[in-house]
């Protein structure tokens, strides 16, 4: 998996120190050893993991915009635990409502020694925070619609969101409120992964 991590990374033009990589390793350990019993992720092979979950996260990294993110739905810390481990200067906070994810996420801090995470379980309509966020992350929201409507009070007035798709539906894109613009949709290559990935940064005109 060292191997396979490593020729993904200079695939997808991103240098981690050799600590981090080991970090974003033993996560996927950590994932797959609890995967058994708490049914975390569909995805149950290690190598897997790394190329659907590791990478898929990680080519995001060089998009991001400030220092205080929030990925909510994060599930077991995905894409906010890779992300972390990339960007130890920014600060992550991860949100879920259910308390096996959040409970994963505090062991995974604990072990890995990671000091830039902040788990949160609450539902994300509950949760209001002290100090608007730079980027709203998610790789979970059904729709971006949904996305912007449950999480507009998150970002502060230039704050951006950051939904992680497939394939980018025009449809799903003419029902995003008025009052929100996308701002650029990049095209994200996976290494290993087939199909279509996209990043789509959207903002809010009523946080202008």
């Amino acid at each position: 998996m060292q191997q396979q991590l490593q020729q993904g990374l200079a695939k997808a033009g991103l240098a981690l120190s050799p600590s981090q990589q080991q970090q974003l390793l033993d996560y996927v350990g950590l994932l797959d050893k609890w995967n058994k019993a708490y049914n975390l992720t569909s995805v149950r092979r290690p190598e897997d993991m790394v190329v659907k979950h590791i990478l898929d996260s990680l080519v995001v990294s060089p998009h991001l915009e400030g220092e205080r993110f929030i990925d909510v739905g994060t599930g077991p810390g995905l894409p906010g635990i890779p992300l972390a481990i990339a960007n130890p200067d920014k600060q992550f906070t991860l949100l879920d409502s259910l308390g096996k994810r959040i409970r994963f996420i505090r062991q995974v801090l604990h072990e890995l020694g990671i000091d830039n995470v902040t788990p949160v379980q609450s539902r994300v309509e509950a949760f209001i925070p002290e100090t608007g966020f730079d980027g709203v992350l998610s790789r979970a929201f059904a729709s971006m619609n949904d996305m912007v409507s449950w999480c507009h009070h998150l970002p502060h007035a230039r704050g951006l969101f950051y939904a992680l798709k497939g394939q980018v539906d025009q449809q799903e894109l003419d029902a995003l409120p008025t009052d929100c613009s996308v701002t650029d949709i990049k095209a994200l290559k996976v290494p290993g992964l087939e199909g279509a990935r996209h990043l789509v940064i959207l903002r809010a005109k009523t946080n202008e």
